[in-house]
Order: C-alpha cells, then structure tokens, then sequence
C-alpha cells in the first residue's frame, strides 16, 4: 500500500511538472525562445503558431490542474505555516490584484513605475501562497510561477531599456480607477470565486 501510494504521489507530481512546462514554457516563447517562435510562425503561418500555442497551453493548464488537484488529496507537509501568515497572504494578493488590473488600464502610474505589471503580479501571488500553502504541491507550483516571472520580468525589462522604450502616467484617474477595479475583483473572488473554482474559502480561514 506505501509504494501505491507513493506511485500514485509520483505520477501527480509528474504530471503538475509536466503542466508546468508546457504552460510555461509557450508563455515564455515570445522572449526567452524568440527564434523557434520566428521559426514556427514563418512555417505554420500565424494563425497555426496561434493554435499552436493556445493547443499548449490549454494542454498544460488542464495538467495543472490535474495534478495539483490530485496532489492535493495526499499532501506532501513540508512545514506547518503560522495562522498569522494567512493575513501576510491575504495582503499580497491584494497588491498582486492591483499590479494585474495595471496591465489592463492604460496610462496608469503603476504600470509606468514596474513596465510589466502582469509579472509582477504573477510575482507577488506566487510567493503570497507560498508563505501559507506547505506542501510540495505548493512548492512545486507557486514556486515554478515565481522563478518565471522572476525571470521573464528580467529578460523584458532588459529589451525594454535596450528598446528605449518607456510607459505612460496618463493622470492620476488612472491610477484610481486601477486601485478601484482591482479592490472589486479582490473582493469578489476572494469572497466567492476563490471557494467556487478551487474549493479553499481564503476568507474563512482565521
């Protein structure tokens, strides 16, 4: 009975790995694999790169979610997080959601302050959950998120400065209506999405 379940431990693990790499690796083409990119789009057209890399990715999100879905019911312990991290966690998210609403506003301070607000976004929730999410699943995900995003973030900041390229500050409206939406979003799914999509209720725990 060990071994089946270490097996069973083993091909979850393998196959959140797995998701991983496929989901990571496509979402990480464009910059840190811009030649094969070239290569594919010049061979397949760009509607066959762009089936490609949503065929990927959707290929890799799925093995996510299997994975750690089923890594879940037999948990690896790495440590026992203090309560009081929950609330450290709670926080970061916050600011996560505020730098992801960024991407989307245009014009807006934070944007213009970090250059890629997605990944520093991606940043700050990967290692929010690490703080208060202990098992290797955990690891293995939330910290594979952090090391890409660590990354990426450097690779496009460093073609950002080659490229003299530089971002907006359109008004201080936008800074509020970044701030605004993303206190919304915040609320809502931590208050009722995060329980309905992944069955953790973040709100509910003390």
């Amino acid at each position: 009975m060990p071994c089946l379940i270490l097996e069973r431990a083993a091909v979850t693990m393998n196959l959140l790995i797995a998701g991983l790499i496929l989901f990571l690796g496509m979402h990480s083409a464009r910059f840190l694999f811009p030649a094969l990119k070239q290569g594919l789009t010049e061979r397949l057209g760009p509607m066959g790169w762009k089936g490609v890399y949503s065929l990927v990715s959707i290929t890799g999100f799925v093995l996510i979610v299997i994975g750690y879905g089923q890594a879940r019911l037999t948990p690896v312990w790495l440590w026992f997080p203090p309560v009081w991290l929950n609330h450290v966690t709670a926080l970061l998210v916050l600011i996560a959601f505020i730098f992801l609403t960024a991407t989307y506003v245009p014009g807006n301070r934070f944007k213009a302050m970090v250059g890629h607000p997605m990944l520093i976004g991606t940043k700050t929730w990967a290692f929010a959950h690490l703080l208060s999410n202990p098992t290797l699943a955990d690891l293995l995900l939330f910290g594979g998120f952090l090391v890409w995003a660590v990354i990426l973030y450097r690779v496009c900041r460093k073609a950002d400065k080659a490229a003299g390229v530089t971002y907006p500050k359109l008004g201080v409206g936008r800074d509020i209506l970044t701030l605004v939406i993303a206190v919304a979003a915040y609320v809502i799914f931590a208050v009722w999405l995060h329980a309905l999509l992944i069955g953790v209720a973040p709100m509910g725990r003390a």
